[in-house]
Protein backbone atom coordinates (compact mmCIF):
# COMPACT_ATOMS: atom_id res chain seq x y z
CA UNK A 1 0.00 0.00 0.00
CA UNK A 2 3.11 2.37 0.63
CA UNK A 3 3.99 1.80 -2.82
CA UNK A 4 0.87 2.95 -3.99
CA UNK A 5 0.90 5.84 -1.95
CA UNK A 6 3.86 6.93 -3.46
CA UNK A 7 3.25 6.22 -6.98
CA UNK A 8 -0.06 8.33 -6.43
CA UNK A 9 2.03 11.30 -4.97
CA UNK A 10 5.07 11.31 -7.27
CA UNK A 11 2.62 10.90 -10.58
CA UNK A 12 0.47 14.14 -9.28
CA UNK A 13 3.39 15.54 -9.03
CA UNK A 14 5.30 15.14 -11.82
CA UNK A 15 1.84 15.89 -14.24
CA UNK A 16 2.22 19.50 -12.22
CA UNK A 17 5.71 19.64 -12.92
CA UNK A 18 5.17 18.93 -16.38
CA UNK A 19 2.22 21.58 -16.47
CA UNK A 20 4.53 24.06 -15.45
CA UNK A 21 7.93 23.30 -16.83
CA UNK A 22 7.14 22.58 -20.28
CA UNK A 23 4.68 26.73 -20.91
CA UNK A 24 8.44 27.71 -18.84
CA UNK A 25 10.79 26.41 -21.46
CA UNK A 26 8.75 27.21 -24.25
CA UNK A 27 8.59 30.85 -22.89
CA UNK A 28 12.31 30.92 -22.65
CA UNK A 29 13.19 29.58 -25.88
CA UNK A 30 10.73 32.32 -27.59
CA UNK A 31 12.27 35.16 -24.99
CA UNK A 32 15.37 34.63 -25.98
CA UNK A 33 14.59 34.23 -29.27
CA UNK A 34 12.85 37.68 -29.52
CA UNK A 35 15.63 39.47 -27.53
CA UNK A 36 18.16 37.64 -30.53
CA UNK A 37 15.61 39.05 -33.36
CA UNK A 38 15.15 42.28 -32.11
CA UNK A 39 19.04 43.20 -31.52
CA UNK A 40 19.32 41.87 -35.22
CA UNK A 41 16.39 43.26 -36.91
CA UNK A 42 18.03 46.87 -35.57
CA UNK A 43 21.02 45.99 -37.88
CA UNK A 44 19.11 44.67 -40.79
CA UNK A 45 17.08 47.86 -40.98
CA UNK A 46 20.51 50.34 -40.67
CA UNK A 47 21.12 47.99 -43.85
CA UNK A 48 18.00 48.69 -45.76
CA UNK A 49 18.05 52.58 -45.40
CA UNK A 50 22.05 52.53 -46.53
CA UNK A 51 21.16 50.05 -49.22
CA UNK A 52 18.59 53.27 -50.60
CA UNK A 53 21.01 55.75 -52.28
CA UNK A 54 23.29 52.30 -53.06
CA UNK A 55 20.94 51.07 -55.03
CA UNK A 56 19.59 54.60 -56.59
CA UNK A 57 23.36 55.42 -57.86
CA UNK A 58 24.82 51.74 -57.81
CA UNK A 59 27.68 52.43 -55.91
CA UNK A 60 27.81 49.62 -53.62
CA UNK A 61 31.22 50.24 -52.72
CA UNK A 62 30.47 51.81 -49.08
CA UNK A 63 27.62 49.18 -48.37
CA UNK A 64 29.99 46.44 -48.98
CA UNK A 65 32.09 47.52 -46.90
CA UNK A 66 30.04 47.91 -44.00
CA UNK A 67 28.84 44.35 -44.51
CA UNK A 68 32.24 43.13 -44.57
CA UNK A 69 32.98 45.19 -41.05
CA UNK A 70 29.77 43.98 -39.58
CA UNK A 71 30.51 40.29 -40.11
CA UNK A 72 34.08 40.32 -39.03
CA UNK A 73 32.60 41.86 -35.65
CA UNK A 74 29.38 40.00 -34.88
CA UNK A 75 29.86 36.97 -37.28
CA UNK A 76 26.53 37.53 -38.99
CA UNK A 77 25.52 37.36 -42.69
CA UNK A 78 24.44 40.37 -44.69
CA UNK A 79 23.43 40.83 -47.86
CA UNK A 80 21.23 43.17 -50.38
CA UNK A 81 19.42 42.20 -53.10
CA UNK A 82 17.54 44.17 -55.58
CA UNK A 83 13.83 43.72 -56.58
CA UNK A 84 14.04 40.82 -58.37
CA UNK A 85 16.28 39.00 -55.68
CA UNK A 86 19.46 39.00 -57.08
CA UNK A 87 22.05 39.88 -54.99
CA UNK A 88 23.86 42.84 -55.08
CA UNK A 89 26.29 42.70 -52.15
CA UNK A 90 27.04 39.61 -50.00
CA UNK A 91 29.24 39.31 -46.86
CA UNK A 92 30.90 36.97 -46.20
CA UNK A 93 30.75 35.33 -50.17
CA UNK A 94 29.82 32.17 -49.09
CA UNK A 95 26.88 33.13 -47.49
CA UNK A 96 24.10 31.74 -49.38
CA UNK A 97 20.46 33.23 -50.26
CA UNK A 98 19.27 30.42 -52.26
CA UNK A 99 17.98 27.87 -49.08
CA UNK A 100 13.72 27.47 -49.53
CA UNK A 101 13.46 29.09 -46.42
CA UNK A 102 15.85 32.25 -47.53
CA UNK A 103 13.93 32.87 -50.44
CA UNK A 104 10.50 32.79 -48.89
CA UNK A 105 11.78 35.24 -46.34
CA UNK A 106 13.24 37.47 -48.93
CA UNK A 107 9.72 37.42 -51.25
CA UNK A 108 7.83 38.06 -48.16
CA UNK A 109 10.18 41.22 -47.86
CA UNK A 110 10.26 42.09 -51.37
CA UNK A 111 6.18 42.41 -50.89
CA UNK A 112 6.76 44.72 -48.02
CA UNK A 113 5.17 41.94 -45.33
CA UNK A 114 6.12 41.99 -41.91
CA UNK A 115 8.80 39.42 -41.47
CA UNK A 116 7.79 36.65 -38.99
CA UNK A 117 8.69 35.89 -35.68
CA UNK A 118 9.86 31.88 -35.23
CA UNK A 119 11.09 30.17 -32.32
CA UNK A 120 14.34 29.15 -32.46
CA UNK A 121 14.80 25.47 -30.69
CA UNK A 122 17.66 24.09 -29.36
CA UNK A 123 17.76 20.56 -31.38
CA UNK A 124 16.77 22.74 -34.76
CA UNK A 125 20.23 24.01 -36.42
CA UNK A 126 19.33 26.81 -38.21
CA UNK A 127 20.24 30.50 -38.89
CA UNK A 128 18.25 33.66 -37.87
CA UNK A 129 17.37 35.28 -41.37
CA UNK A 130 15.65 38.68 -41.19
CA UNK A 131 14.56 40.42 -44.33
CA UNK A 132 13.64 44.24 -44.32
CA UNK A 133 12.68 45.59 -47.79
CA UNK A 134 14.10 48.49 -49.00
CA UNK A 135 11.72 51.46 -49.84
CA UNK A 136 12.23 54.42 -52.15
CA UNK A 137 9.27 56.89 -52.32
CA UNK A 138 6.66 53.95 -51.27
CA UNK A 139 7.75 51.51 -54.02
CA UNK A 140 9.68 48.57 -52.41
CA UNK A 141 13.49 48.62 -55.02
CA UNK A 142 15.43 45.86 -53.08
CA UNK A 143 15.82 44.15 -49.47
CA UNK A 144 18.55 43.77 -46.72
CA UNK A 145 19.65 40.51 -45.78
CA UNK A 146 20.82 39.09 -42.42
CA UNK A 147 21.73 35.37 -41.27
CA UNK A 148 22.79 34.64 -38.27
CA UNK A 149 24.09 31.56 -36.84
CA UNK A 150 22.32 30.59 -33.45
CA UNK A 151 24.52 28.35 -31.77
CA UNK A 152 25.25 30.06 -28.99
CA UNK A 153 21.41 31.31 -28.33
CA UNK A 154 20.40 27.43 -28.72
CA UNK A 155 22.93 26.09 -26.37
CA UNK A 156 22.24 29.27 -24.24
CA UNK A 157 18.15 27.99 -24.17
CA UNK A 158 19.46 24.20 -23.66
CA UNK A 159 21.32 25.68 -20.12
CA UNK A 160 18.56 26.87 -18.62
CA UNK A 161 16.86 24.00 -19.76
CA UNK A 162 19.19 21.95 -18.11
CA UNK A 163 18.95 24.14 -15.51
CA UNK A 164 14.63 23.95 -15.32
CA UNK A 165 15.18 19.92 -15.75
CA UNK A 166 17.84 19.92 -12.53
CA UNK A 167 15.29 21.63 -10.38
CA UNK A 168 12.35 19.27 -11.04
CA UNK A 169 14.82 16.65 -10.03
CA UNK A 170 15.44 18.01 -7.30
CA UNK A 171 11.97 18.77 -6.09
CA UNK A 172 11.04 15.25 -7.27
CA UNK A 173 13.81 14.10 -4.69
CA UNK A 174 12.55 16.43 -1.85
CA UNK A 175 9.21 15.17 -2.81
CA UNK A 176 9.94 11.36 -2.59
CA UNK A 177 11.35 11.92 0.94
CA UNK A 178 8.94 13.87 2.28
CA UNK A 179 5.96 11.79 0.25
CA UNK A 180 7.73 8.42 1.97
CA UNK A 181 8.00 9.98 5.73
CA UNK A 182 4.30 11.31 4.66
CA UNK A 183 3.31 7.74 3.80
CA UNK A 184 5.07 6.36 6.63
CA UNK A 185 2.80 8.20 8.88
CA UNK A 186 -0.01 7.92 7.08
CA UNK A 187 0.06 3.97 6.99
CA UNK A 188 1.78 3.62 10.65
CA UNK A 189 -1.68 2.90 12.39
CA UNK A 190 -2.78 0.29 9.47
CA UNK A 191 0.80 -1.68 10.00
CA UNK A 192 0.02 -1.78 13.58
CA UNK A 193 -3.31 -2.77 13.38
CA UNK A 194 -2.38 -5.76 11.16
CA UNK A 195 0.31 -6.67 13.30
CA UNK A 196 -1.82 -6.62 15.97
CA UNK A 197 -4.51 -8.72 14.35
CA UNK A 198 -1.77 -10.99 13.56
CA UNK A 199 -1.04 -11.34 17.30
CA UNK A 200 -4.63 -11.70 18.49
CA UNK A 201 -5.35 -14.46 15.53
CA UNK A 202 -2.30 -16.14 17.08
CA UNK A 203 -3.86 -15.85 20.55
CA UNK A 204 -2.28 -12.95 22.41
CA UNK A 205 -5.72 -11.16 23.28
CA UNK A 206 -3.53 -8.94 25.56
CA UNK A 207 -2.07 -7.11 21.94
CA UNK A 208 -3.42 -3.70 21.72
CA UNK A 209 -2.28 -1.02 19.19
CA UNK A 210 -1.55 2.21 20.44
CA UNK A 211 -3.13 5.25 19.34
CA UNK A 212 -0.76 7.78 19.30
CA UNK A 213 0.30 7.90 15.83
CA UNK A 214 -1.08 8.55 12.41
CA UNK A 215 -4.03 10.72 10.89
CA UNK A 216 -6.95 11.49 13.69
CA UNK A 217 -9.42 9.27 11.80
CA UNK A 218 -6.62 6.19 11.98
CA UNK A 219 -6.30 7.01 15.64
CA UNK A 220 -10.13 6.74 16.20
CA UNK A 221 -9.77 3.55 14.14
CA UNK A 222 -7.05 2.22 16.86
CA UNK A 223 -8.83 3.07 19.80
CA UNK A 224 -12.37 1.81 18.31
CA UNK A 225 -10.16 -1.68 17.90
CA UNK A 226 -8.68 -1.65 21.38
CA UNK A 227 -12.14 -1.32 22.43
CA UNK A 228 -13.77 -4.10 20.11
CA UNK A 229 -10.81 -6.20 20.96
CA UNK A 230 -10.98 -5.77 24.77
CA UNK A 231 -15.24 -6.38 24.64
CA UNK A 232 -14.27 -9.65 22.99
CA UNK A 233 -11.39 -10.41 25.36
CA UNK A 234 -13.60 -9.94 28.04
CA UNK A 235 -16.58 -12.08 26.44
CA UNK A 236 -14.26 -14.94 26.03
CA UNK A 237 -13.13 -14.63 29.37
CA UNK A 238 -16.69 -14.68 30.53
CA UNK A 239 -17.25 -17.93 28.61
CA UNK A 240 -13.96 -19.72 29.67
CA UNK A 241 -14.43 -18.81 33.60
CA UNK A 242 -18.69 -19.98 33.38
CA UNK A 243 -18.01 -22.89 31.19
CA UNK A 244 -15.21 -23.56 33.97
CA UNK A 245 -17.32 -22.73 36.74
CA UNK A 246 -19.84 -24.40 35.98
CA UNK A 247 -18.22 -27.49 35.37
CA UNK A 248 -16.81 -27.15 38.78
CA UNK A 249 -20.58 -26.50 40.37
CA UNK A 250 -22.06 -29.16 38.93
CA UNK A 251 -19.52 -31.93 39.56
CA UNK A 252 -21.01 -32.18 43.16
CA UNK A 253 -24.43 -32.35 43.06
CA UNK A 254 -23.87 -34.50 39.87
CA UNK A 255 -22.07 -37.10 42.22
CA UNK A 256 -24.85 -36.46 44.94
CA UNK A 257 -27.56 -37.47 42.10
CA UNK A 258 -25.56 -40.44 41.56
CA UNK A 259 -24.82 -41.37 44.99
CA UNK A 260 -28.85 -41.21 45.39
CA UNK A 261 -29.55 -43.18 42.04
CA UNK A 262 -27.40 -45.96 43.09
CA UNK A 263 -28.91 -45.75 46.35
CA UNK A 264 -32.51 -46.70 44.81
CA UNK A 265 -30.88 -50.11 44.00
CA UNK A 266 -32.41 -51.98 47.44
CA UNK A 267 -35.58 -50.45 46.46
CA UNK A 268 -36.29 -51.81 42.91
CA UNK A 269 -37.59 -54.79 41.52
CA UNK A 270 -35.91 -56.66 38.88
CA UNK A 271 -37.76 -54.92 35.97
CA UNK A 272 -36.28 -51.65 36.52
CA UNK A 273 -32.69 -52.74 37.20
CA UNK A 274 -32.05 -52.51 33.76
CA UNK A 275 -33.29 -48.99 33.41
CA UNK A 276 -31.05 -48.21 36.82
CA UNK A 277 -28.05 -49.25 35.70
CA UNK A 278 -28.50 -46.99 32.21
CA UNK A 279 -29.48 -44.10 34.50
CA UNK A 280 -26.19 -44.64 36.25
CA UNK A 281 -23.75 -45.07 32.99
CA UNK A 282 -25.79 -42.01 31.84
CA UNK A 283 -24.83 -40.17 35.04
CA UNK A 284 -21.22 -41.50 34.63
CA UNK A 285 -21.11 -39.86 31.33
CA UNK A 286 -22.06 -36.78 32.15
CA UNK A 287 -19.87 -36.51 34.76
CA UNK A 288 -16.80 -37.60 32.23
CA UNK A 289 -18.51 -34.55 30.11
CA UNK A 290 -17.85 -31.76 32.71
CA UNK A 291 -14.32 -33.14 33.20
CA UNK A 292 -13.76 -32.71 29.67
CA UNK A 293 -15.22 -29.45 29.83
CA UNK A 294 -13.25 -28.36 32.80
CA UNK A 295 -9.70 -29.99 31.51
CA UNK A 296 -10.77 -27.73 27.84
CA UNK A 297 -11.63 -24.69 30.15
CA UNK A 298 -7.90 -24.64 31.98
CA UNK A 299 -5.95 -25.70 28.31
CA UNK A 300 -7.53 -22.84 27.06
CA UNK A 301 -6.85 -20.29 29.75
CA UNK A 302 -3.35 -21.73 29.77
CA UNK A 303 -3.02 -20.68 26.09
CA UNK A 304 -4.16 -17.51 26.21
CA UNK A 305 -2.02 -16.87 28.97
CA UNK A 306 1.09 -18.06 27.50
CA UNK A 307 0.14 -17.79 23.51
CA UNK A 308 3.50 -19.45 22.48
CA UNK A 309 5.50 -17.93 25.40
CA UNK A 310 6.44 -19.26 29.39
CA UNK A 311 6.68 -22.52 27.55
CA UNK A 312 9.51 -25.10 29.90
CA UNK A 313 11.65 -27.49 28.59
CA UNK A 314 10.97 -30.99 29.30
CA UNK A 315 12.33 -34.38 28.36
CA UNK A 316 10.27 -36.35 25.93
CA UNK A 317 12.01 -39.28 26.18
CA UNK A 318 11.34 -39.72 29.88
CA UNK A 319 7.81 -38.53 29.73
CA UNK A 320 7.07 -40.87 26.97
CA UNK A 321 8.74 -43.95 29.13
CA UNK A 322 6.88 -43.22 32.60
CA UNK A 323 3.41 -42.68 30.57
CA UNK A 324 3.82 -46.10 28.62
CA UNK A 325 4.82 -47.86 31.92
CA UNK A 326 1.42 -46.52 34.17
CA UNK A 327 -1.00 -47.35 30.88
CA UNK A 328 0.84 -50.61 30.24
CA UNK A 329 -1.36 -52.39 33.21
CA UNK A 330 -4.43 -51.33 31.57
CA UNK A 331 -3.24 -51.80 28.36
CA UNK A 332 -2.76 -55.50 29.34
CA UNK A 333 -6.50 -55.85 31.28
CA UNK A 334 -7.73 -55.25 27.64
CA UNK A 335 -5.94 -57.90 25.38
CA UNK A 336 -3.74 -54.95 24.06
CA UNK A 337 -0.12 -54.04 23.60
CA UNK A 338 1.68 -51.01 24.63
CA UNK A 339 5.33 -50.31 23.05
CA UNK A 340 7.97 -47.26 23.19
CA UNK A 341 10.35 -46.83 20.49
CA UNK A 342 12.93 -44.00 19.50
CA UNK A 343 14.21 -41.23 21.22
CA UNK A 344 14.48 -37.45 21.04
CA UNK A 345 17.61 -36.75 22.47
CA UNK A 346 16.98 -33.46 23.34
CA UNK A 347 14.26 -31.40 25.67
CA UNK A 348 11.22 -29.69 23.90
CA UNK A 349 9.59 -26.94 24.77
CA UNK A 350 6.24 -27.43 26.17
CA UNK A 351 3.53 -25.51 28.72
CA UNK A 352 3.38 -27.45 31.82
CA UNK A 353 1.94 -30.93 31.54
CA UNK A 354 1.30 -30.84 28.75
CA UNK A 355 3.33 -34.01 27.38
CA UNK A 356 1.75 -35.94 30.29
CA UNK A 357 -1.93 -34.99 28.95
CA UNK A 358 -1.82 -35.46 25.76
CA UNK A 359 -0.34 -38.68 26.12
CA UNK A 360 -2.84 -40.32 28.24
CA UNK A 361 -5.35 -38.55 25.76
CA UNK A 362 -4.14 -40.38 22.85
CA UNK A 363 -3.25 -44.00 24.31
CA UNK A 364 -6.63 -43.86 26.59
CA UNK A 365 -8.62 -43.20 22.98
CA UNK A 366 -6.67 -45.76 20.73
CA UNK A 367 -7.69 -48.59 23.86
CA UNK A 368 -10.76 -46.97 24.14
CA UNK A 369 -11.60 -47.55 20.53
CA UNK A 370 -10.59 -50.72 19.90
CA UNK A 371 -6.91 -51.38 19.11
CA UNK A 372 -4.84 -54.25 20.49
CA UNK A 373 -1.56 -52.90 19.44
CA UNK A 374 -0.52 -49.04 20.07
CA UNK A 375 2.95 -47.49 20.03
CA UNK A 376 4.12 -44.10 21.44
CA UNK A 377 7.46 -43.44 18.87
CA UNK A 378 9.50 -39.87 19.34
CA UNK A 379 12.16 -38.77 17.14
CA UNK A 380 13.83 -35.99 16.44
CA UNK A 381 13.03 -34.41 12.35
CA UNK A 382 15.01 -31.41 11.74
CA UNK A 383 14.38 -28.33 14.49
CA UNK A 384 11.27 -30.37 15.92
CA UNK A 385 10.38 -32.94 18.11
CA UNK A 386 7.59 -35.84 16.66
CA UNK A 387 5.42 -37.86 18.94
CA UNK A 388 3.27 -40.21 17.24
CA UNK A 389 0.93 -42.74 18.62
CA UNK A 390 0.37 -44.98 16.80
CA UNK A 391 -2.57 -47.94 16.79
CA UNK A 392 -4.25 -50.44 14.77
CA UNK A 393 -7.59 -50.00 15.55
CA UNK A 394 -10.69 -48.91 13.16
CA UNK A 395 -9.36 -45.60 12.33
CA UNK A 396 -10.92 -42.10 10.92
CA UNK A 397 -12.05 -42.01 7.19
CA UNK A 398 -10.26 -38.41 5.54
CA UNK A 399 -13.26 -36.71 5.61
CA UNK A 400 -13.33 -37.69 9.52
CA UNK A 401 -10.02 -36.90 10.70
CA UNK A 402 -10.53 -33.61 9.54
CA UNK A 403 -13.11 -32.39 11.95
CA UNK A 404 -11.68 -35.11 15.08
CA UNK A 405 -9.54 -31.46 16.73
CA UNK A 406 -13.46 -30.34 16.88
CA UNK A 407 -15.13 -29.93 20.03
CA UNK A 408 -17.70 -32.72 20.97
CA UNK A 409 -17.19 -34.74 17.90
CA UNK A 410 -17.43 -38.48 17.48
CA UNK A 411 -17.28 -40.58 14.99
CA UNK A 412 -20.66 -41.82 13.86
CA UNK A 413 -19.19 -45.27 13.90
CA UNK A 414 -18.59 -45.02 17.34
CA UNK A 415 -21.44 -43.40 19.63
CA UNK A 416 -21.44 -46.56 21.27
CA UNK A 417 -18.33 -45.81 23.07
CA UNK A 418 -17.84 -44.07 25.92
CA UNK A 419 -16.70 -40.43 25.53
CA UNK A 420 -17.36 -36.82 25.49
CA UNK A 421 -15.76 -35.73 22.03
CA UNK A 422 -13.22 -33.44 24.03
CA UNK A 423 -10.02 -35.22 24.63
CA UNK A 424 -8.51 -34.50 20.80
CA UNK A 425 -9.65 -31.04 21.37
CA UNK A 426 -7.97 -30.73 24.91
CA UNK A 427 -4.79 -31.90 23.22
CA UNK A 428 -4.78 -29.46 20.31
CA UNK A 429 -5.59 -26.43 22.59
CA UNK A 430 -2.22 -27.84 24.79
CA UNK A 431 0.13 -28.33 21.54
CA UNK A 432 -1.20 -25.19 20.42
CA UNK A 433 -0.23 -23.25 23.57
CA UNK A 434 3.36 -24.79 23.18
CA UNK A 435 3.92 -23.58 19.44
CA UNK A 436 3.18 -26.88 18.37
CA UNK A 437 0.74 -29.00 15.58
CA UNK A 438 -1.46 -32.01 15.58
CA UNK A 439 -1.65 -33.91 12.68
CA UNK A 440 -4.34 -37.04 12.41
CA UNK A 441 -2.96 -39.48 9.70
CA UNK A 442 -3.99 -42.80 8.46
CA UNK A 443 -2.12 -45.97 9.26
CA UNK A 444 -1.68 -48.75 6.66
CA UNK A 445 -3.15 -50.74 6.60
CA UNK A 446 -5.88 -50.10 9.26
CA UNK A 447 -5.31 -47.49 12.44
CA UNK A 448 -4.67 -44.14 13.27
CA UNK A 449 -1.05 -42.12 13.51
CA UNK A 450 -1.43 -39.41 15.62
CA UNK A 451 1.70 -36.94 15.09
CA UNK A 452 2.22 -34.20 17.39
CA UNK A 453 5.32 -31.73 16.50
CA UNK A 454 6.96 -29.68 19.15
CA UNK A 455 9.79 -27.39 19.18
CA UNK A 456 13.19 -28.46 20.39
CA UNK A 457 15.22 -26.32 23.30
CA UNK A 458 17.42 -24.25 21.66
CA UNK A 459 21.26 -25.58 21.24
CA UNK A 460 22.84 -22.09 22.81
CA UNK A 461 20.22 -22.46 25.85
CA UNK A 462 21.00 -26.00 26.12
CA UNK A 463 24.60 -25.33 26.06
CA UNK A 464 24.47 -22.91 29.42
Amino acid sequence: MRRRLLIIYMSLLALSLVALTVPLAANVAARYTQTAFIEQQGDTLRFASLAEPALSTGQTERLSAELTRYHELFGIGAAVVDRDGRAVTVSPRALSLTGARTRKLIERGLSADRPELGTIWPWRNEQLVIVEPVIREGEVVGAAVTAGPTDRLRRRIAEIWVMIALGCLVALSLTWLAARRLARWTLRPVHELDAVTHDITEGRLDARVAPTTGPPELRRLAVSFNVMADTVTDMLDRQRAFVAQASHQLRTPLGALRLRVENLTDHLDESGRREHELTLEETDRLTRTLEGLLALARAEKHENETAGAGVVAVDADDIADRRVDVWRPRAAELGATLRRTGAVGRHVLTVPETLDQLLDALIDNSLKFGADEVTVHVERVGDLAEIHVVDNGPGLAAEDRTRALERFWRSPAHQNVDGSGLGLSVVAVLVAASGGFVDLLAREPRGLDVRVRLRLEPQDRVSR
